[in-house]
Parts: C-alpha cells; sequence; structure tokens
C-alpha cells in the first residue's frame, strides 16, 4: 500500500519570532526536492507545504520527508526567515496576509474573520486506495481511531502569545469551520458525494474539495486522506502518524461493516484529545466512557498489530518515545515559553531538516 504526507509549515522572523507572509519568495529559492515531491502556497502568505512523492514503504517516507523539510529550511533560510514545525503559531503575526490567488480570494470572501490570521498547519497523510466504495467503508472504520492519531500528534499548545491549555489549539481553531470534524457514517461513495454537494450547494463550502472532515477520500488522488494530526514536531512524529494510518486502512479494508457510532461522543473525543492530548483522559468512542489516552493508544496498538507486518518494531519504538519524550505539545511547553517554543521548532538547514527538539 502506498503512502504519502503532506507538511504545513510556517515561516518565522528570527528576530521577533513571528510568522511572516513571504511565502511567495521562500518557494521561488526550493531546491533538490526528492522525485516526485512538490512545494506549494497555503492560505497565509506565511506558510509553504512540502508533499512528499508516492512511498512504497515507510523508510522511503523518512527519506523523502527529511529532504524536503532540509529543502524548505534552506530556502527559508537564505531569505533570512525561519522554517517552523508548529500546528499554530506561538505568537501572533501582526499583519496576517491571505495568499494570492482566486482560490484563496473566494475562500477569504466566504469566511471573512474566520480565517483572518488563520496560520494552522497540519500533517495529512495519503494511504493508496483506488476504488471510491471502499475508500468510504474505510473512512467509516477511521472515524473510531482518529482521536487516539490526535492525541498522539497535538503540536500546537501555544496560539498568538498564549498557552492554550490545549495539546492542540489548531483543532479548535479548526472546528469553527462548518462541517469540521470526525467524517459521518456512509453506506456508499454515493451517499459520501451527495453529502458533500450538499454541503456546497448550502455555501458551507467553497467547493466539494474544501471539505474540512479529518478523513476523506480524496477528491484529488486515488487515496484515503486523513488530516487529524497537527504539523509533527519531528520528521519521527510524521512517519508514526504515517504508519499507524497505513496499518489502520490495511486493516479497514477487509474488516466487516463499521460500527455507527455516536457523533456526539465523536465529538467528545476530539475535543478530549485536543484538549489532553496523551496526558489526561481521552474518550472510547465504542464504550463512550473516560479512559486513560495511553490505554487508547495500546488498544490501537493490537488492532492493527497484524496489518504493521515488518513495521511492528520500527513504529512500536516510534510510540515508545513519544510516551517517553513526549509529544509536540509537551515539548513545546516543556521550552517553557512561546519565544522558546520557536527556537525549538525551527527546523535546521542543509541538516537533517528535523527541529531541534
Amino acid at each position: 500500500m502506498t503512502v504519502g504526507v503532506e507538511e504545513e509549515f510556517l515561516l518565522v522572523d528570527p528576530a521577533t519570532r513571528r510568522p511572516v507572509a513571504r511565502a511567495a519568495d521562500v518557494l521561488a529559492r526550493v531546491r533538490d526536492l526528492p522525485p516526485g515531491a512538490q512545494a506549494h502556497r497555503e492560505l497565509s502568505g506565511a506558510q509553504v507545504e512540502f508533499a512528499s512523492g508516492v512511498c512504497n514503504d515507510l523508510g522511503e517516507l523518512r527519506d523523502q520527508l527529511v529532504a524536503g523539510r532540509r529543502a524548505l529550511a534552506d530556502a527559508a533560510r537564505a531569505e533570512g526567515l525561519w522554517l517552523v514545525a508548529s500546528g499554530s503559531p506561538p505568537l501572533a503575526d501582526p499583519r496576517p496576509v491571505l495568499s494570492a490567488g482566486e482560490r484563496f480570494e473566494r475562500v477569504g470572501a466566504v469566511y471573512r474573520a474566520q480565517v483572518d490570521g488563520y496560520q494552522c498547519c497540519g500533517c495529512h497523510v495519503h494511504v493508496g486506495v483506488p476504488e471510491p466504495e471502499t475508500a468510504v467503508h474505510v473512512v467509516n472504520h477511521l472515524r473510531r481511531w482518529l482521536p487516539t492519531l490526535l492525541a498522539l500528534g497535538g503540536n500546537s499548545p501555544f496560539d498568538r502569545d498564549r498557552d492554550t491549555g490545549y495539546a492542540s489549539w489548531r483543532m479548535m481553531d479548526q472546528a469553527r469551520f462548518p462541517g469540521s470534524g470526525v467524517p459521518p457514517f456512509c453506506r456508499t461513495a454515493a451517499e459520501h458525494a451527495a453529502r458533500v454537494a450538499r454541503l456546497v450547494d448550502s455555501g458551507a463550502l467553497v467547493d466539494a474539495s474544501q471539505t474540512f472532515w479529518l478523513a476523506r477520500p480524496s477528491p484529488r488522488y486515488p487515496t484515503v486522506e486523513v488530516r487529524v494530526a497537527d504539523t509533527a514536531a519531528t520528521v519521527d512524529h510524521s512517519v508514526l502518524q504515517a504508519g499507524l494510518t497505513r496499518a489502520l486502512v490495511d486493516t479497514a479494508r477487509t474488516a466487516g461493516a463499521a460500527p455507527e457510532l455516536d457523533d456526539q461522543v465523536l465529538a467528545a473525543a476530539v475535543w478530549s484529545a485536543a484538549r489532553y492530548g496523551l496526558t489526561g483522559p481521552g474518550v472510547d468512542p465504542l464504550t463512550a466512557r473516560q479512559v486513560p489516552a495511553v490505554e487508547l493508544v495500546e488498544s490501537l496498538l493490537e488492532h492493527v498489530s497484524d496489518a504493521l507486518g515488518d513495521d511492528r518494531e520500527p513504529i512500536h519504538a516510534l510510540v515508545r518515545d513519544v510516551l517517553d519524550r513526549g509529544t509536540g505539545a509537551q515539548r513545546q511547553l516543556s521550552a517553557g515559553s512561546p519565544e522558546a517554543a520557536v527556537d525549538l521548532l525551527a527546523c535546521a538547514p542543509t541538516g537533517t531538516g528535523s527541529p531541534r527538539a
């Protein structure tokens, strides 16, 4: 099963530690991307995205992610900037600017103040599932596990100069958009397409490619796209999200019908994961009860054990590392301040491309 990752990053002025809208300048300097990989603009002029090529295993993916971060960090440093791997800006951008372009302008016109200063960065994992009915079936199964992936992938405790008290403030920011959160249960690909069309027809979405659900059949590629985690603090955290997501997709492909879980319980589970990460309670969507978040991680690993195959030991090692050394959110908080968090998460150029975290 093929896998790819899209990572969004902030461009930060080293003097102020605040985002600056210089994406076009940085992207013009990007060189030496891996085969099939691309670098893009995002909604904010202070964001850039690296999209890996299609990879066949986690080793190949890791090499691409390292090379991508290195290329973007080098380009940013050439413009006197830092590339920062955080789910939201620890320090506020004094003059947020939307990227130029017709579609970005349409998004700004529809959502107005919702996108003023919106600079959230996510880690999107794509797993190859070329058949639409199978993709919808897989997404139904993923609903149960999306909060646990978020608990592992929270990396935005600071937002605009303050400690929010959340492991993923990005998720709270994103929740303001219509149709956000866990995707609805759909029995067929036609039902899924009809639900998206209704949101477009009602004016809640700019177009059919703009759903805010945390997992979906990709509207552009023959993949299932999972976009629940914040941009990862390190390349290893990205690889962990990719490995677990691919194993979940593989497990779901041949499973029977997914349970139709309560949408409100799922929303509570997402909120709890965003609030506490791995340091407090989670919500088990099956039982609708609070349990320690780390128990949900253990359940996920057991659920995908067979599908992990040769990746079992590397993935277990990456999970142990997160449990021992902390998620991105825990590492940011350990830094002691928003300024120190920016310093910690600035990707090093010409090296591994990973932050000092």
